[in-house]
């Protein structure tokens, strides 16, 4: 029970990864707000676990202001952040569109800085922590996504930059850079895996995109869950602007030995 007493705001909690840590947190004894654009994913898994929605673009710095705001009306403070939110900014970069880079800045970028900014003074109140989630994305680079990993590139300088700024104030800030996880969102570009490849379904393709990844297979959204709720819980006290990869040991592999492997 790590999380009895505390309060936890997920950006993007209706899906995937966000609603994973919010099931854990609460099975932990916490209280868990949802934000999303979206309510009705926000919806059901709050009927699931019973938890506050708030149906907010994580980047509208005013609508983040009145969503931080009616958490702490309900539950009486804020002790953790999970910048969640994220996604899109995919294409080459010879042909995307500004529209395409501007969503993609908002998106991944804009919420998890927003979302910080509107929370800080209530998690430095209350001494309490921030988990940004990233990917390995933030750390490499993956074909035709320059917005995507430019994003989540920013995200992990952001973390770094409050857990210098804001450690003194008593507020951990990490983040945690999943691999592939098998979420909805995977499962739409394991689709395209499928058809390239003409295969017969998307387990598949998750196995063909992490045939060189040493653990062999995907992380569930449990298994990052695991990660993120560690990092927020007391146990990590003395953890601060640290990168945590959940990748099976993808980022431990080097590339240009490939070739010696059967």
């Amino acid at each position: 029970m790590r999380f009895t007493n505390k309060t936890a705001l997920i950006t993007g909690g209706g899906t995937g990864i966000g609603a994973a840590v919010a099931r854990r947190i609460r099975q932990e004894g916490g209280n868990v707000a949802l934000v999303g654009r979206r309510p009705e994913p926000l919806r059901s898994v709050a009927e699931e676990i019973g938890a506050t929605i708030v149906a907010a673009d994580a980047a509208d710095g005013a609508a983040m202001k009145a969503a931080v705001e009616k958490v702490v009306e309900t539950h009486g403070g804020l002790d953790i952040l999970i910048a969640n939110a994220g996604g899109h900014g995919v294409g080459p970069t010879v042909s995307m569109s500004d529209e395409t880079w501007d969503l993609a800045v908002r998106l991944n970028l804009n919420t998890a800085f927003v979302s910080a900014r509107e929370s800080l003074p209530h998690l430095i109140k209350n001494k309490g922590n921030i988990v940004v989630l990233a990917s390995i994305a933030g750390l490499f680079a993956g074909p035709d996504a320059a917005g995507y990993v430019t994003m989540k590139h920013g995200c992990i300088g952001l973390a770094k930059s409050l857990a210098r700024d804001y450690g003194r104030k008593g507020v951990r800030t990490n983040t945690v850079c999943p691999g592939w996880v098998t979420t909805a969102m995977a499962d739409e570009q394991m689709e395209f895996i499928v058809e390239k490849y003409k295969l017969n379904n998307i387990e598949e393709a998750y196995a063909l995109v992490t045939k060189d990844v040493p653990l062999g297979q995907p992380a569930t959204a449990e298994d990052v869950a695991n990660a993120v709720c560690f990092l927020a819980s007391g146990e990590a006290s003395m953890i601060n602007g640290a990168v945590l990869t959940v990748d099976g040991g993808a980022g431990t592999v080097d590339l240009p030995t490939l070739a010696f492997v059967e």
